[in-house]
């Protein structure tokens, strides 16, 4: 029993090290833009109103540019084609990466989103910047995130919020849609990447 204690006591840091749960972040500066890139979780279906979309709350509450690159549908071959082109474009100084839903709904085999994820990632970081990976559940009722968006984290270093979504499609009053969150939802959503974010030392 002891042995066990001792080997689990010793396994956790390595968990969280291997969710991104310890890599840090270079301070953004004041001027910087942020390029939120993903599906309708981005783009703020269900927020009922302009400017409740998670990316408009983020820029309210860290005083850094937000763009939103979210398009409602995507699956993610299409984020992986439409990337770059927008990273060239916006010129961010830093990537949120919130994609894969449709894929998850349709059924798409975790190994294909996985690979496009990772494309998604490598794109950012060949361009040097810096991306902060949020999980997307999977499909059953109550999940935790996909496991391929903590293994992504782990094998390229980035930063990873992996139950922030989660806990918050839990909860019906923040929710406008079983798969979609409602203008307090997004609020909560900007408000866990921003505290997110700080602890990485972004903000």
């Amino acid at each position: 029993m002891l042995f066990g204690l001792r080997c689990w006591v010793l396994l956790v840091p390595l968990l969280l090290s291997g969710c991104g749960a310890s890599v840090s972040m270079d301070p953004l500066p004041e001027g910087a833009t942020i390029l939120a890139f993903g599906d309708s979780l981005t783009a703020g279906v269900g927020a009922g109103g302009e400017g409740q979309d998670y990316p408009a709350h983020l820029q309210r509450l860290s005083g850094r540019e937000v763009v939103n690159g979210g398009v409602s549908g995507e699956q993610t071959p299409e984020g992986r084609e439409r990337l770059p082109e927008l990273l060239d474009e916006v010129q961010p100084q830093l990537l949120i990466l919130l994609e894969g839903g449709n894929d998850i709904l349709r059924s798409r085999p975790a190994s294909e989103i996985h690979a496009n994820l990772a494309a998604m990632i490598e794109q950012a970081q060949r361009r040097s910047i810096p991306v902060l990976l949020v999980g997307v559940p999977q499909k059953s009722l109550f999940s935790d995130s996909a496991p391929l968006y903590s293994e992504l984290a782990e094998q390229y270093a980035v930063p990873f919020e992996g139950e922030l979504l989660a806990d918050l499609l839990r909860s019906p009053s923040l929710k406008a849609d079983p798969i979609h969150l409602n203008g307090a939802g997004y609020e909560r959503l900007a408000q866990g990447l921003l505290d997110r974010l700080q602890e990485a030392g972004a903000l």
